[in-house]
């Protein structure tokens, strides 16, 4: 159950559990009721896994034109259920008042758009699959996730662990990309695995960023969450650049002499994701230009790599992506040379 229920959110179980333990009162307040809210929807979805597993297949909504997203977004007005809400803007409709509606509308397009432009990826599952998003879930939860389902929620923040969720490109194409994820390498989410799949959110969440506002390899900040972190999390929730460094919390290691074993957080899927995650930068910093030029296309090709299975760990990942550059730009090129220097700094010998 732990692979096909798993709740991918944004911010790690093991953070929020050191913010409750060591925070000031109103962080661990909120820390704790994020946590509870997290756990209360774990359950929920392992007993609707449980009754999908022996229910009809239902029919799949729509999909959207080829080369188009096909958006809409739910208003859960507060709520914690799991229903879809009032729907509060749909694809071809303009912008409307509540800014949340209209980034998290904007946060799709933008994912979409990469992996379309970029990748000729036609949606999340690569057939149109429309992506349905849901606003101002919960009371003050200081959370966003992909539901494994087809739903991305997202919370209001609580102000002083994060504020709206919305509000980050970032986060968003990181959420959609656990979708990606499973509709290619569906990697299992827990130990190494996990957190590839983890960091393959990071990667192309960072690439959305980028992508949207053009900006190079140099001039990025390799930052998750830098829009959305509240005082108690400042400068951002994580950094492919600097794992570790990206808030007073941060526990995430740079390479393999530090790779964390723990039994928390599915075997550490978001802490050890910092290994990968700042194998990917060093790779596209050492070409420079565009992130999501050959460094994004290698790593595209490696999640679709028939050699990465479900338990694929770091080792059998990086090798599909020396595959992939070798295949798209020759034994012999400078990308080669790149992704191999981004696996030999986090001391991964491939």
């Amino acid at each position: 159950m732990t692979h096909r229920c798993a709740l991918h959110c944004i911010v790690p179980p093991g953070l929020l559990l050191r913010v409750a333990r060591s925070g000031e009162p109103e962080e661990r307040e909120a820390a704790m009721r994020t946590l509870g809210l997290d756990h209360t929807f774990r359950q929920v979805r392992v007993e609707h896994a449980t009754r999908q597993a022996i229910a009809p297949i239902a029919p799949r909504l729509l999909s959207g034109p080829v080369g188009l997203p096909h958006r809409t977004i739910y208003d859960q007005q507060g709520s914690d259920a799991t229903e879809l809400g009032r729907i509060a803007r749909s694809e071809g409709q303009g912008a409307v008042e509540d800014p949340a509606v209209n980034e998290a509308f904007d946060g799709f397009g933008d994912t979409y758009t990469l992996f379309w432009e970029v990748f000729k990826r036609n949606s999340i599952d690569d057939g149109g699959m429309p992506i349905l998003g849901l606003v101002h879930f919960g009371q003050r939860y200081a959370n966003a996730f992909w539901d494994g389902e087809g739903h991305m929620f997202f919370g209001d923040g609580d102000g002083q662990l994060f504020t709206r969720l919305t509000k980050s490109v970032d986060v968003i194409g990181h959420e959609l990309t656990h979708g990606v994820t499973q509709h290619t390498a569906n990697l299992a989410y827990r130990d190494q695995s996990g957190a590839l799949n983890e960091s393959l959110s990071d990667v192309f969440g960072v690439l959305v960023t980028q992508y949207a506002q053009k900006q190079t390899a140099e001039n990025a900040s390799w930052l998750i969450g830098a829009d959305v972190v509240g005082p108690a999390l400042q400068p951002a929730l994580r950094s492919l650049k600097a794992p570790g460094e990206a808030n007073k919390h941060d526990e995430q290691p740079a390479d393999m002499d530090h790779f964390v074993r723990t039994g928390e957080d599915n075997g550490g899927v978001h802490i050890n994701s910092g290994i990968p995650n700042h194998a990917f930068y060093v790779a596209a910093t050492t070409l420079g230009g565009n992130a999501w030029e050959s460094p994004g296309i290698i790593w595209y090709d490696a999640m679709r790599d028939p050699k990465v299975r479900p338990n694929c760990d770091f080792l059998a990942f990086a090798k599909a992506t020396l595959r992939s550059a070798s295949q798209r730009f020759g034994a012999e090129g400078r990308e080669i040379a790149a992704v191999r220097a981004g696996w030999e700094a986090v001391k991964l010998a491939v």
